[in-house]
């Protein structure tokens, strides 16, 4: 009598540590599927935005940080996800028109240890003082009924961790991390070469830079290395400024308004074939055409913009008097789904404490 096999495998035994042929789901550290659609999902080092963007960043995917009017809270978004790839031994691309990006890393908040994690927690919620009955009828109600978006933390989680923004990254982990370095104005030479495209120079260096990292280092999903795989993060500070060559912050009729755009249409189909992911800050409110700035978004896959109190009306406004300002969702990717996990609520408060930048 034959024996009766069955086709069945377990789903669990397919994902394991080295991507065998048959594989779908890699297993990289620093990394999770989505719930919702199964993309591979890495942390924004902020749990609490991870939670708003649905889980996290997709791989393969650019997420559009619009500065606030001052720049003060938009680089620490930045830096928190470039500590959050030294933390989990990603790689990483850190470019830049103004600052050294050794610098940039010497800058990035030390994670919290497991045994005083909690105690930090604790000593914040003993600080924070519950409002008056009278004071908390004057909170708007859709506010009022949000739940607290960082509760606690979860350090024995792999995905995630929470940072000290007091304290600076030790540096051997800064040492022992794989990093690449682009500073335009030590690729930009005496004598510009005329390329044939409407790109300004200094995104056209970059866009080679990015292109040779992720082929040389094995990046390219379309011819995968034998090796273990990891992801790169590519960190873009201040896109668009006028250090970068483009005059869309300039003027209205910028000579060349679509070479932002372009850049970004090259770029995500780098990282479309890749394991890599990208956060950019680009300074909107200092550009004069609103077209350019929905094009940017646009071709953008995730965008989160950053409204700070300071210098405006909220900022004496006894609404807001327990935040620094607020986080705007302006854009959620659809991925594999035709629909896109959003949270119900497109706006939330944050405030940055002694050691913590918190979403409420």
């Amino acid at each position: 009598a034959k024996n009766n096999v069955t086709s069945f495998q377990r789903k669990g035994s397919r994902a394991s540590g080295t991507d065998s042929g048959g594989s779908r789901l890699v297993s990289i550290a620093g990394t999770r599927p989505s719930v919702r659609n199964g993309q591979l999902l890495v942390s924004t080092g902020l749990p609490a935005l991870d939670q708003l963007l649905g889980g996290g960043i997709a791989v393969g995917t650019v997420l559009l940080i619009e500065e606030d009017k001052y720049n003060i809270y938009s680089p620490l978004l930045f830096k928190y996800f470039l500590a959050e790839g030294i933390i989990s031994r990603h790689s990483l691309l850190v470019a830049s028109a103004k600052e050294d990006p050794a610098n940039i890393l010497q800058e990035l908040p030390a994670p919290f240890l497991d045994d005083n994690c909690k105690k930090e927690f604790d000593e914040d919620a003993c600080n924070h003082k519950t409002p008056e009955p009278n004071i908390e009828m004057k909170i708007a109600w859709r506010y009022q009924l949000l739940p607290k978006m960082e509760a606690g933390p979860v350090s024995s989680s792999r995905f995630g961790h929470y940072y000290d923004v007091s304290k600076r990254i030790p540096q051997e982990l800064i040492e022992a991390s794989r990093w690449h370095g682009f500073f335009l104005p030590e690729k930009l030479s005496s004598s510009l070469e005329v390329e044939p495209c409407s790109l300004a120079h200094g995104y056209l260096k970059l866009l080679k830079f990015i292109q040779s990292i992720i082929y040389e280092e094995g990046f390219d999903g379309s011819n995968p290395q034998k090796k273990q795989k990891n992801i790169l993060r590519i960190g873009i500070q201040n896109l668009g400024s006028p250090l970068w060559g483009d005059d869309i912050c300039c003027t209205e009729n910028c000579s060349n308004s679509h070479s932002l755009t372009k850049f970004l249409y090259v770029l995500r189909g780098l990282l479309r074939t890749s394991l890599s992911v990208c956060v950019i800050t680009v300074p909107s409110h200092l550009i004069q055409n609103k077209a350019v700035i929905a094009r940017v978004t646009n071709l953008s896959d995730t965008v989160v913009g950053l409204e700070s109190f300071i210098g405006s009306e909220k900022e004496t406004n006894p609404l807001y008097k327990d935040y620094h300002g607020l986080i705007h969702i302006r854009q959620i990717p659809r991925l594999n789904n035709l629909t896109c996990d959003v949270s119900d609520v497109k706006d939330l408060g944050f405030k940055l404490k002694r050691k913590q930048f918190t979403i409420e």
